[in-house]
């Protein structure tokens, strides 16, 4: 008989054991998981400012003066060179802000110039794209959009390759609050393979999606 109820309180706390075990795993695995996305948005709200990056390309233009303007393409070093104006820096300002630069720098040849800034062809900051990077068909930096999910990133890319392990795939996100980084676990061959929509997640800008390949 003691030694019946000895084996039953081994046999309880085993349980509670794995119970415990499994409940820490269950909150670990949480936490790295992102909530899921909506497939279709009932309203898209706006993005953050666009800022304008390397290599995009933009039409200059200033009323009454034509000539002063240009259609530019911003050089790999974030600078722009204009009739008037040489070296000006474009790179992580926001169009209205590089109109005002330009209306200033120009003030000092013609009076109270009036400065549009277009972003005809855009990729955007780092900071301001998706980067995807592994067992997929075309690594690419992707320009963010508003309410970009996971799918549509994907779509974007072309999908995954034949040797990609999708569901171990990771996602990298910078906060800039605080100065850290945080890793989230992705399910992509659920989302594309089995349409699994929970698999689909917001993406922010400057994320980093990795994806490996697999062991076989």
């Amino acid at each position: 008989m003691a030694l019946f109820i000895s084996m039953n309180r081994l046999v309880i706390g085993v349980s509670l054991g794995a119970f415990a075990l499994s409940g820490c795993a269950a909150g670990a695995d949480k936490g790295n998981q992102l909530p899921p996305a909506p497939l279709v948005t009932q309203a898209t709200a706006p993005g953050e400012e666009y800022r304008i990056g390397p290599l995009d390309q933009l039409t200059i233009f200033v009323w009454r003066n034509p000539e002063l303007g240009a259609s530019v393409q911003v050089r790999p070093d974030g600078r722009i060179t204009l009739p008037l104006i040489t070296d000006m820096v474009a790179v992580g300002k926001t169009p209205t802000k590089l109109s005002d630069d330009v209306r200033d720098a120009l003030s000092t040849y013609i009076k109270d110039p009036i400065v549009s800034v277009i972003v005809n062809n855009f990729t955007g900051t780092y900071s301001q794209q998706i980067r995807i990077v592994g067992a997929n068909e075309k690594p690419a930096s992707v320009p963010y959009r508003a309410e970009m999910t996971l799918l549509d990133a994907m779509i974007a890319v072309g999908g995954l390759s034949q040797y990609a392990a999708g569901n171990r795939a990771r996602l990298i996100r910078y906060d800039p609050k605080t100065g850290k980084q945080q890793e989230y676990d992705l399910k992509i061959d659920s989302l594309l393979k089995r349409g699994d929509i929970r698999a689909n997640v917001k993406l922010a800008p400057g994320d980093v999606i990795i994806i490996p390949e697999s062991a076989f």
